[in-house]
Parts: C-alpha cells; sequence; structure tokens
C-alpha cells in the first residue's frame, strides 16, 4: 500500500521475529508440516536448524505508524505470527499491543485530531485484497468498513477526523477510484475516471482534495478536487512525464509541497503556489533523489530525507525562509519519516541501520537531538555486526560521456582474513526492478557474512531506483537483458579481486531479482555453483497475462506489451524457461500459493523444466502466504532451508 501522511508500509524482512519450531510429517517425494509449508524434493529442515533460524531472527523491529493526540504513538512490531500494532507512551516505555490478527497490519493512519481510534489496512493470507478497518480505543476492537471483496488502500483523514478518503476498486474491480467515508463507513464516491488514483493530502479547511493520478511508475499527475462536486484541476507542469511522489498542503492552504524528477534527472521537492501557479524548486543543489518530507502543523519546519547511494540523510529546515538547521548525525542506514507530533516539537521517524533492527526514533526541536523509543543500542542476539562498503563496477556499454557504465553496489566482506582460495560469494539481486538495495539490518546476510563466511554483494544493476530516471530507464523493454549483463559484469570484477573465490558464486533473487537469478545461471552457469529464485518470474509472456489485472498494464510498460508479436517474441527467447535447458546448476526455488503478483505457477513451470535436466531442484511452497513471507513460522522455515542450501553448494557443507 502506498505510504500516505500519518501511514506507513510495512516492509515485512524488517520485521523477522521468533517463531515457533515447525514439526513435519512426510507424504511421498512432498511434505507438509504444521507451519503450512510444503517441501517438494527438499528435506524439511531439522529442529535444530529451525531453532537457530529463529535465534537469528530475534529482534525487536519496530516500525513508526502514527502519532496520538497526547504524544503517544503507534508502532507495528511482530507479535507471534504477524505484525500488530502497539502503542508507545514514550522513549524506552513498554510497548502495549492493541491488535491481535491472524494476518499481518499493512497500514496505519490516524486522525489529526483526537485519538479516539485508527485505520488500518489488512489482507487475508497475501492476497493483497486488503480490507480497511476502524479500531477503537476506548472499546479495545476494531471493525471492518470496507466490503470484504475490493481492494481499498490509501486513507487519508480530513483534518476534522469525520471522514476520510481512500482508494478502492469496489465499482468494477480493477479501476482505482477515490471516495470518501465516514467514521461509521458510508462510501461515497469522488474520483471514478478510470485508471489508478491515490489520495494525497486534504486542505486546511477540508473542502479540496490533493489526489495523484497514476500513469506508470514513472509517470504520473497531481490534481487538486473539490470535495462539493468533484471539480478537478491539474497541479504543477501537467505536460511533464515525472516520477511524483508525496504531496502535501502547505499548512496555510496557499501552496503545495511535491516531490517529482519533472525538472531534474533525481527527485526534486518544489512548492507551486496555489494563487500565482508558479513553482520553485527547493532542493536545486542536492544532486540525489529526495525520497520524503514532511511539514510541522505550525508551517515553521521542514523535513527532508535524502536518498545518498542508497544511504538516507535527514535534513531540517526552517520556513517559510527555507534555512538549514544543523543536526547532530543519526546513525547510518534507510530512514522513513514519521511526521511531527501534535506538539510539533518532535519528528517521528523508523531507521533501519545495518547494525541494528530497525527501531523507532524521534527528533527533538527544542534540544536538537535523537531519542530511541524502541529497541535497544545493542542487541545480543547478533554478536556480529556486519557493515556494507559501497563499491561500483564497470559494466560492458558507455554512458553519456563515453566512460564505461558503472554499476552501484553494496559490498559486505565477513570478518578476518580471507582463506586461501578467497571467501565464496552470494550476489544478492532486489526486485523491482524499480526499486534498490539498500543498507538495512538483515539478520540472514549478517549470518551468511558474520557467521559462514560467505561475501554478499548486492548490486543495483541498471533499472534500480536511486541513480536518476536516465539509468531506470535503462532496461525497459527490448533492453531487459542488459541488466542480466551488468550481473554477468559483476562475476568479471569478483573474478578479478584476489580475496574473493570465482570458484564459488551462488546468485539469488526475489520476485524480479528471481528473473535475473534464473537469467544469470543460463547465461552465465558455468561461473557459477548454484542459484535461488523466491517468488521469481520464470516467462515474462506469462508472467504478464497472469499478474494481477490491476497490475498488468502498469507491468507492461516497463517491460512490453506481449500483445504485440516482436514484443512477444523477445520476451519468450529471453525468458529464463526457455532457456532452463541450459540450467544445470543446483536451484532452489520458493513461492507463495497465493501470488498475485508473479502467480505459483511460474515456480511450478521452472521447476519442471530444470528438473527434466537431471538437476537438484529443491522447491519450497507456502501456501498462505503470497508476494514474499511475512509470517515469522514461514521467515524460519525459508531462512533455515536457505542456510542449508547455501551451507552445501558455497561452502560444500552437506548434512549427514
Amino acid at each position: 500500500m502506498p505510504v500516505m501522511r500519518g501511514c506507513f508500509q510495512c516492509l515485512v524482512h524488517i520485521f523477522v521475529l521468533l517463531a515457533s519450531t515447525a514439526v513435519s510429517a512426510t507424504t511421498g517425494d512432498r511434505s507438509v508440516d504444521r507451519s503450512r509449508v510444503v517441501y517438494d524434493g527438499i528435506e524439511a529442515p531439522s529442529p535444530a536448524d529451525l531453532q537457530a533460524a529463529a535465534a537469528r531472527s530475534r529482534t525487536s523491529g519496530a516500525v513508526f505508524a502514527g502519532w496520538l493526540a497526547n504524544g503517544a504513538a503507534l508502532i507495528a512490531a511482530r507479535h507471534g505470527d504477524a505484525i500488530q500494532i502497539h502503542r508507545i507512551d514514550g522513549p524506552g516505555a513498554v510497548p502495549q499491543r492493541l491488535t491481535d490478527s491472524s494476518d499481518s497490519i499493512a497500514a496505519v493512519t490516524v486522525p489529526r485530531r483526537g485519538s479516539e481510534g485508527f485505520l488500518f489496512g489488512m489482507d487475508s493470507n497475501g492476497t493483497e485484497d486488503w480490507q480497511l478497518y476502524y479500531y477503537d480505543l476506548g472499546a479495545n476492537r476494531s471493525r471492518r468498513l470496507s466490503d470484504g471483496q475490493s481492494r481499498n488502500q490509501g486513507a487519508v483523514w480530513a483534518h476534522d477526523g469525520s471522514r476520510f478518503a481512500y482508494t478502492t476498486t469496489r465499482r468494477n474491480g480493477l479501476d482505482a477510484d477515490i471516495h470518501i467515508m465516514s467514521a461509521e463507513g458510508d462510501s461515497q464516491p469522488l474520483v471514478e475516471r478510470g485508471g489508478g488514483w491515490l489520495a494525497q493530502d486534504w486542505s486546511p479547511n477540508d473542502q479540496a482534495l490533493l489526489v495523484r493520478q497514476v500513469h506508470s511508475l514513472t509517470h504520473s499527475r497531481l490534481w487538486l478536487v473539490r470535495i462539493s462536486d468533484g471539480a478537478m484541476a491539474p497541479i504543477g507542469n501537467d505536460r511533464a512525464v515525472a516520477n511524483i511522489g508525496r504531496a502535501l498542503f502547505a499548512p496555510d492552504g496557499q501552496a503545495i509541497y511535491y516531490t517529482s524528477d519533472e525538472a531534474s534527472e533525481f527527485r526534486q521537492l518544489l512548492r507551486v503556489d496555489l494563487r500565482t501557479g508558479r513553482r520553485r524548486i527547493l532542493t536545486r543543489s542536492i544532486r540525489w533523489d529526495i525520497e520524503d518530507f514532511a511539514l510541522s502543523g505550525d508551517g515553521r519546519h521542514l523535513a527532508l530525507v535524502v536518498n545518498e547511494n542508497g544511504y538516507s540523510r535527514l535534513l531540517l529546515r526552517s520556513l517559510p525562509d527555507q534555512r538549514n538547521i544543523r543536526l547532530p548525525a543519526h546513525p547510518p542506514g534507510t530512514l522513513s519519516l514519521g511526521g511531527f507530533d501534535p506538539s510539533d516539537r518532535h519528528l517521528a521517524f523508523t531507521l533501519a541501520s545495518t547494525g541494528e533492527p530497525v527501531a523507532v526514533w524521534t527528533l527533538s526541536l527544542g534540544r536538537n537531538d535523537y531519542q530511541r523509543w524502541t529497541g535497544e543500542p545493542t542487541d545480543p542476539a547478533t554478536s556480529v555486526r556486519i557493515e556494507p562498503e559501497a563499491i561500483d563496477y564497470a559494466s560492458f556499454d558507455r554512458d553519456s560521456e563515453g566512460w564505461r557504465r558503472r554499476i552501484p553496489a553494496l559490498y559486505y566482506r565477513p570478518p578476518g582474513s580471507p582463506p586461501e582460495r578467497g571467501f565464496p560469494v552470494l550476489v544478492s539481486l532486489h526486485g523491482g526492478p524499480e526499486a534498490q538495495a539498500r543498507p538495512g539490518f538483515n539478520p540472514t546476510i549478517q549470518h551468511l557474512v558474520g557467521e559462514l563466511g560467505i561475501a554478499v554483494i548486492t548490486p543495483n544493476v541498471r533499472g534500480s531506483t536511486g541513480y536518476g530516471k536516465h539509468f531506470l530507464a535503462l532496461d525497459d523493454g527490448l533492453r531487459r537483458e542488459h541488466a542480466v549483463r551488468d550481473v554477468g559484469a559483476l562475476l568479471d570484477w569478483i573474478a578479478d579481486q584476489p580475496e574473493l573465490d570465482a570458484d564459488r558464486i551462488g546468485v539469488t533473487g526475489t520476485s524480479y531479482g528471481g528473473y535475473l537469478a534464473l537469467s544469470a545461471l543460463a547465461h552465465y552457469g558455468a561461473r557459477l555453483r548454484a542459484g535461488a529464485s523466491v517468488v521469481g518470474i520464470s516467462h515474462l509472456v506469462t508472467f504478464l497475462e497472469n499478474t494481477s489485472e490491476l497490475r498488468r498494464d502498469l507491468r507492461r510498460l516497463e517491460y512490453g506489451d506481449e500483445r504485440d508479436p516482436t514484443t512477444r517474441a523477445h520476451l519468450d527467447r529471453i525468458s529464463p524457461l526457455t532457456l532452463a535447458p541450459r540450467i544445470k546448476r543446483p536451484l532452489l526455488i520458493a513461492h507463495g500459493g497465493n501470488d498475485p503478483r508473479v502467480p505459483v505457477a511460474e515456480a511450478e513451470r521452472i521447476v519442471s523444466a530444470v528438473r527434466s535436466n537431471g538437476v537438484e531442484v529443491g522447491y519450497l511452497l507456502f501456501p498462505d502466504e503470497g508476494h514474499g513471507f511475512t509470517r515469522t513460522s514461514s521467515r524460519n522455515v525459508f531462512e533455515a532451508v536457505s542456510s542449508r542450501f547455501w551451507r552445501a553448494h558455497l561452502l560444500d557443507q552437506h548434512d549427514e
């Protein structure tokens, strides 16, 4: 679900907490255990392996979810098998759990006035058909507000707290319209124009709504909608093909702030005066993406987050003079703003640093210092913390200035001296492709690097975000395999490093990264020991034909339209399933049975095709998961199985 003002997006991979041990029962060559996992061609992990995985993932990770009127906060943290909402009254206070659901909660938004309750979103078993619920703090119970069938997301409360705007597919199951709903659940349409629409912010007098129209992941527009009759007017440069992010009204209602790459390679912060229409770029000197911002309710402060080569940097400015306020350094990592508290004296943010589990922090404007609200400065569950080194390497082509194109990456090096033949290496490929490998606490990487001595490299191949819109478009359409060649160039770089063992390299990826991993096995299999694909794409045509209808047109803009015969032939030719006869290395496939983005058939087909080569293929299926594994029990099973896989194929440590 998109991040809106007062909302958060649960990045479930940072909430890996302790789960119960699974007990398995075997039926033929497929095994089903009590944690709802199907093992096909692979043994269930031992109790000892599961306990070790649970111990590694035992963290106190939490994400900021919203301010209450009295200065207390809502946070999202794991409890048992799912992410739940907790209340915390101050720094270091013991969180009090509020919700108790079998599925993880996806998003929270709190009314701007009062604290009688809050909204949250939740789907069922990973289907992504999110429903909206209202939690009554006085009664300590929740009720569903949406219809139970459509997809509902992106709720934004009006200032008076009596209603909220949200995006819903209830009209036809496909178009994402904007409705207005009361706290009692009465819903009325406001924008029904087809396509995708997201509410951004209410005007201070609640008479207008700022909305974003999404044409693609790199093309969107802003509109101002009058609540009384739905009349609409464009905001900003409506002729530019721009990637627009967060957009907010100025507290006085006379201007709008928004992030956009309409005037630069990178996403900048702009201000539009609603009286004159004049646009002003506020971050012209910053040559990186402005990934987030927040305005204080009194209109005196502006907070910004800059993405500098994957690392977040927090900035604070005074208004209206746009003067930078000097801040102390915060720990390195990735930072997500939570907004100013009701007093406008504290700014909340969630920090995912490499060395520690994700935690909720605040910046005190009066004292100009930071306070940690959740977690401890050190976590005894992890004895060795590996900080990545930002590197780059040359790829096959040249940039606009004639230099060999450089591909950025994060290199996690094991501690101590390398063995005589060098460290084994795991190349980990992010999904998206419009995403970015960034530093942050990752128990899996810490285990592989710190405990097993396997170097991990996470490249940002072309098509990744964070390096400008030109770099983002370098893999579009018929240039898809250029990203695969970036992986091949990384293998060349590894071969040139004396401390790395080019004869022991593995490759893994999630979603689109799974496609890249499978393609790398097909093209560079002689240079790889093994590979893994998690909820990965195996055939680009069948993926486009069967992905959720809500996403299909957006994905066609990225990969190409499979209905065009020339494009279809190209996508078929480069797909890993077509190239499966070339895959001769051991393979691990993991997938969720309810995945709406990459249907589970993508996994089943590649498993069958590669097995026909006489190759070892382990298939791990989670029937009650979707595009990724949100349940603690699922995560622990996957971590235990994948750890055993890499020990066997990169360290030659085969179980007896």
